[in-house]
């Protein structure tokens, strides 16, 4: 789903249950503006949790070591911090319903998520 797609979607669940009040140039300002809202929170390294959704949040990465992949040598990569997303134990339940789709491939398992998690 792009940001055009959302926005179309909010657009269509406002008029649904509210009448037609919001026009889709004014969604967008409103997507925009919630995005925006998310990304400053974050430059300001503060957590933005959005109730039964879930938590934005800054981790902060340590210096590791890597390979550069086309000459095998080790290469140091700096501490930095990255944006994460936590969703909710909700959103979490929702998606664990979902029947998976045919030929997907699976590559994330809930015990690394948590390892993951529990480093920051």
């Amino acid at each position: 789903m792009t940001k055009a797609d959302l926005v179309e979607r909010v657009t269509q669940q406002i008029s649904r249950t509210a009448g037609p009040m919001i026009s889709k140039k004014d969604c967008a300002r409103v997507v925009d503006a919630f995005l925006d809202a998310i990304k400053e929170a974050l430059q300001a390294q503060k957590n933005i949790e959005v109730r039964g959704f879930g938590t934005f949040k800054i981790r902060h990465r340590k210096t590791r070591m890597a390979r550069n992949p086309r000459t095998g040598s080790p290469v140091e990569v700096s501490a930095r911090p990255v944006p994460v997303f936590k969703p909710s134990k909700e959103l979490r339940a929702m998606v664990a319903e979902l029947e998976p789709l045919e030929g997907a491939v699976e590559d994330w398992d809930d015990d690394h998520e948590e390892e993951e998690m529990s480093e920051a």
